[in-house]
Order: C-alpha cells, then structure tokens, then sequence
C-alpha cells in the first residue's frame, strides 16, 4: 500500500522473519527492545532500497546508541556493558557486501563512533575530502517532522553529520516509531543542538536570549567531567526557540541561530533528508519519501 498526500510518498512495508527477536537479542526491558527491533528493520529496508551494484560511496552516520548496554547482549561486534555504538545499516551493508560482492569503495563516517564500528564490519573506510560527492548516506534522527525536516546532534555529532549529508546525492534518515512527530520540538524536548566556538559560548547564549530563546551549555556528565566537548574540539549548547511548527518556521530558526557570530552549525537539518525509513512497533516499516520541490514550492508560495 502506498499513497502520496502533501508532497509525500508514504508506504509500508511488511516484517519479515529475518527480525526474530530469539535470534537477535536477550533483554529484560521490552518497551526498549521493540525500539530497538523497529530501528532493525527500518536500516535493513532503507539499505535493501539504497543501495545496489552502481553505489560506490556511502555515508554513515549514527543510527542508534545503546542506552544501557548491560541490559542487553547485541550478536554484532559489539561487548555486552561496552558502551559501543550500534548502526545497523552497516550490519545490514556489511551482510550484503560480503554476500553479493558489492561494489562499495568507501564509507565516509559521521564520528569517531562510526569509523569504530565500520572498521570492524570490514568495510572500507575514507574520509570525506577524499570522497566529496557520496552517493547515499544513512543516518538517525531524534525527530522528523512531516517536510522530513529534522533535530540531529543528541550525541554531539551533527556538523560532521550535516557536512557528509550535503555532500550526499541522497540522503536516507533511519528511525523508530518514537522519533515520526508532528512538528520538531514536539517529542524531542532536550533543545536544538548548537556547535560553537568555546570562547564565545556566553556571548553566543546572552545574543539567544535576546532572541527571546534560552540555551543550556551542555556537560559531559556522568563520564567526563566539565562540558561535553566535540569531535572538532567545540561545545554544543542546547536551545531553546519558541516556534518549530511548519517548514518557514524551521527554516528561520536555523537562519537566526547560524547567523550568531561564533556559532559553527546547527542541529536542525531542514530540506536535507529526501527518505525516512520509520520502524514500527507492530514490525512493519513506514517509508515516507519527501519530494524537495514541493518544499521549494510551499516556502516560495507563502514568502
């Protein structure tokens, strides 16, 4: 079944018996396995729909974390009570590439976390000035509105997110039932994630107040001590903004906060993703595909 209503392609598509929970995974919390199971499924359809014998260059972003490693036992080079990051694209991508001689010459990660793990998959690694135009990339989300408009950075990656998602001719969002949300700032309630530059983290939230926003710098907490601090050496603040409601909205918001002197990138990722693979809890996987010029058509008709 599929349909197109406002500028969306939607469709479902049915579990398989590849996703037995027995096979794949022992935990005591259901609730979080079946997020877990849903985030499965939807990576396995987005890279079973993505990628084919002509893509070459992939980008990978971060899928999913464990929240609590030592409550569950994952059966994919990952430790149990490790802390390790799991992206099931690439359990997926690496099943594939082993299997049909894919012709895969290189994954560009998002993080330090996907370099790990893509190393261990066995699947060729390279950065992106070596790589710049990607073929596809895949990566989470911690929420997507309706225009597939999207709030990254929970784990402190978005720039490097952002900048391997623009280099991509397709970009290809993975995520669970509790990330699909009516309007961004709805269900994600810990902030817009914003990468500055550390000398000016107080200059830079005395300019969002005047904005009539707030912003909290993020710590580190409970394993480093002192602020978090990310892969290109900055700190991230967590905003706050009155209105996320509908594309001109978002696209302000990410307008204003960027135009702040010292402010490096937002987690706000607006027209970016063109597909959205949603795991759900009943074991199918909603895909919603966003057409781009219809989003260029709504924000020119009501500018």
């Amino acid at each position: 079944m599929s349909f197109v209503e406002d500028g969306l392609l939607s469709a479902r598509t049915p579990p398989t018996a590849q996703y037995s929970i027995s096979d794949h995974w022992s935990t005591n919390n259901t609730t979080y396995l079946n997020k877990l199971l849903a985030k499965r499924k939807a990576s396995y359809a987005a890279i079973d729909e993505h990628v084919d014998e002509s893509t070459q260059i992939i980008g990978i972003g971060i899928i999913m974390y464990l929240q609590n490693p030592s409550d569950i036992t994952v059966k994919f080079n990952v430790k149990k009570g490790s802390g390790s990051t799991v992206i099931f694209c690439v359990e997926r991508l690496a099943q594939r590439f082993k299997s049909e001689s894919l012709n895969i010459r290189a994954c560009i990660p998002t993080s330090f976390q996907a370099t790990q793990l893509i190393l261990e998959a066995g699947l060729p690694l390279a950065e992106l000035n070596a790589h710049p135009v990607i073929d596809v990339a895949f990566d989470g989300a911690d929420e997507i509105d309706p225009s597939l408009n999207c709030i990254k950075g929970g784990g402190g990656c978005h720039l490097q997110e952002k900048l391997v998602a623009a280099a991509a001719k397709k970009f290809v969002i993975v995520a669970d039932y509790n990330k699909d949300s009516p309007a961004l700032g709805t269900k994600w309630t810990k902030g817009i994630p914003v990468e500055v530059i550390p000398m000016a983290y107080v200059t830079i939230q005395n300019k969002i107040k005047t904005l009539k926003g707030k912003s909290a710098l993020r710590m580190g907490a409970p394993a480093k001590a002192g602020p978090a601090v990310t892969d290109s050496g900055n700190l991230i603040l967590d905003v706050f903004m009155s209105n996320l409601k509908g594309d001109n909205a978002v696209l302000e918001t990410s307008q204003i906060l960027k135009m702040i002197p010292g402010v490096v990138e937002t987690g706000l990722f607006v027209g970016m993703a063109g597909w959205a693979y949603i795991g759900l809890e009943d074991g199918w996987v909603f895909n919603q595909i966003f057409i781009f010029v219809h989003f260029l058509a709504q924000l020119i008709k009501e500018i």
